[in-house]
């Protein structure tokens, strides 16, 4: 089965336009990967998005990994390259760039498409 691991702007984005990405990625046959450092990311901003992500991540089931200790985008883009089968799922413009991984965006604000 393939993988995708998520960044926080991936997960932020999904909950703010309302797109249900732990029943959609499943549909497409791949499992979900999250670092506790993009939990711990989520958990430290300061708007009204990281309440609902953080319970939505509460209620679903999804693999947790350790990245270790370093910049969250940093550890993902060095996942991306030890792994090249992972699917990054971001809509980090470095991240994008530094990673020849296949990516999950957001097409039309509501469909999940594989690039």
């Amino acid at each position: 089965m393939k993988e995708t691991i998520l960044d926080s702007s991936f997960i932020l984005t999904c909950v703010k336009q309302k797109i249900d990405f732990f029943r959609e990625i499943p549909l497409m046959g791949i499992k979900i990967i999250i670092p506790e450092q993009v939990i711990g990311e989520i958990k430290r901003l300061k708007n009204p998005n990281p309440e609902l992500a953080l319970k939505l991540l509460g209620k679903n089931s999804f693999k947790k990994i350790s990245l270790g200790k370093a910049h969250v985008d940093k550890l993902i883009i060095k996942f991306a390259k030890e792994n090249p089968k992972v699917i990054v799922a971001t809509l980090d413009r470095e991240i994008k760039k530094k990673t020849k991984n296949q990516k999950l965006v957001i097409r039309g604000r509501k469909k999940l498409e594989i690039i």
